[in-house]
C-alpha cells in the first residue's frame, strides 16, 4: 500500500518535508493559505496541492478523509486543533512544536488518540524532535547511573553577519517566543524554570571558532518533567555566535518583548528583524548532545549544512518527523496515543532513517 501523506503548510520546512515523503515513496498533498505557493511547492517535488487555512475547522476536517498521515509546519498555536482533527480522521500526526503550553494540552488529547489509533507526535523537530530522542538515546545505551544530561543546538550561518551575528532562519516570531519564555531545566535533582538569555557560557567548537550558549525555553521538550528526581541535571541551550544573547537580553530589558498596546513593542521588534535581518542564504546547523556518569562522558554531535536545495534548518527539522511518519505507517514503530518524539521512537533507529538524506549523527565516548 501507497501511504497517504498531507503537508500542512508550504514553507521552508513544509517543502523538505515534502521532498522526504515523496522520496520515501509516500503519494502527498500539500496545503497551504497560499494557493500558488502550494502549487510551487508540488510542482517541484512530485505532489498535489490544495488550498487551505487551517483555521477553517469544516474545511480542515474535509480536506483530512483519506489520509493516513499528518505532518503540521503550520504556526504552533494551531497544534492543538490539527491534532484533534487528525484523531478523528484516524490519520497519524507530527507537528514541529516547541511551545509547551501547547504540547501539554496535545498530551490531553491521549485517549482520544489510543481510541483511534493513531500516534499523535508533537516536538518532531530539530529541538525539540530530533536533539531529544538523540538524549535518550545516550541515557538507554550509557552504563552506569546519569547523573547529567545536557543538549547544545544552533542554526548559524556558515559566519558571523552583522551586530547580531545572525540571518533568519524562521519565523522573528518563534524565534522572539524562545526568547521570552521560561526555560525548564533539572537542577539537583528537581524541576524548575529560568529566564531565557541567562545562564551564559563559552562553547569551543572545533572549526568553527568558540560559540555562546544560553537558556532558552522549548528545546527540553517534556523530558525534564519526565527525568525530576531521576537526574541531577538536565538543560538545553542555544548556540550562538558571541555577543548574539547579550543583545538579545538587553532588548528584552528595555521592554521591547512586551506584547501589549496597539502597536506593541514586541511588535515593532518583529516588523523591524523581519525587514532587516538577512535570510536565504547557507547555513549551518551544530547539535551537541552528552551525558555524564561517574565514570564516563558520552558525547553525540551533528554538523549539517545547506545542500542545495534545502537548508540546514530546514533539513534537520523536516526530516526527523517524515522518518518517523514514514515508520509509524510501514509498521515499525508501533506507539499510539500522544508521544513527543524521544517517547514514540528509539534514538537508533530514527538515527538510521535519516542517513539516506545526509543527516549524520557521529557518537563519542571519553
Amino acid at each position: 500500500m501507497t501511504p497517504n501523506t498531507l503537508v500542512l503548510g508550504a514553507g521552508i520546512v513544509g517543502s523538505a518535508a515534502v521532498w522526504d515523503l515523496v522520496r520515501r515513496g509516500h503519494t502527498v498533498t500539500v496545503a497551504d493559505t497560499d494557493s500558488e505557493l502550494a502549487d510551487d511547492v508540488a510542482a517541484a517535488f512530485g505532489a498535489s496541492s490544495n488550498q487551505l487555512d487551517v483555521s477553517d475547522e469544516k474545511k480542515l476536517a474535509a480536506i483530512l478523509d483519506g489520509f493516513d498521515a499528518v505532518v503540521s509546519a503550520v504556526p504552533y498555536r494551531f497544534g492543538v486543533e490539527v491534532a484533534g482533527a487528525a484523531i478523528r480522521a484516524g490519520a497519524h500526526y507530527a507537528d514541529f512544536g516547541g511551545n509547551p503550553t501547547v504540547v501539554a494540552r496535545q498530551q490531553e488529547l491521549n485517549g482520544a488518540a489510543i481510541e483511534a489509533g493513531v500516534l499523535v507526535a508533537p516536538d518532531c523537530g530539530l529541538a525539540p524532535g530530533l536533539a531529544n530522542a538523540m538524549a535518550e538515546h545516550l541515557i538507554a545505551t550509557t552504563p552506569g547511573r546519569i547523573r547529567s544530561v545536557q543538549i547544545r543546538v544552533g542554526a548559524l550561518p556558515p559566519e558571523p553577519i552583522g551586530i547580531l551575528g545572525y540571518q533568519l532562519a524562521f519565523s522573528p516570531a518563534g524565534l522572539i517566543n524562545e526568547y521570552a519564555e521560561p526555560c525548564e531545566i533539572v537542577e539537583d535533582g528537581s524541576y524548575r524554570t529560568v529566564d531565557p538569555l541567562t545562564r551564559f557560557e563559552t562553547v569551543d567548537w572545533e572549526d568553527r571558532g568558540p560559540l555562546e550558549a544560553f537558556s532558552t525555553a522549548g528545546g527540553t521538550s517534556t523530558m525534564c518533567r519526565d527525568y525530576e528526581g531521576r537526574i541531577d541535571r538536565l538543560e538545553y541551550k542555544t548556540l550562538r555566535f558571541p555577543g548574539h544573547g547579550r543583545i538579545f537580553a538587553a532588548i528584552r530589558d528595555m521592554g521591547l518583548f512586551d506584547e501589549t498596546g496597539d502597536p506593541s513593542p514586541r511588535s515593532v521588534l518583529l516588523a523591524a528583524l523581519d525587514r532587516t535581518l538577512p535570510r536565504g542564504d547557507d547555513d549551518l546547523v551544530l547539535v551537541r548532545v552528552w551525558v555524564e556518569t561517574d565514570e564516563t562522558t558520552r558525547t553525540m554531535e551533528i554538523e549539517d549544512v545547506h545542500d542545495g536545495r534545502f537548508s540546514a534548518l530546514a533539513r534537520t527539522t523536516a526530516f526527523p518527523a517524515t522518518a518517523l511518519i514514514d515508520l509509524v505507517i510501514r509498521g515499525n514503530v508501533l506507539k499510539r496515543g500522544v508521544h513527543t518524539m524521544q517517547r514514540a521512537i528509539d534514538g537508533d533507529l530514527l538515527i538510521e532513517a535519516l542517513q539516506p538524506v545526509g543527516v549524520t549523527v557521529v557518537d563519542r565516548r571519553s
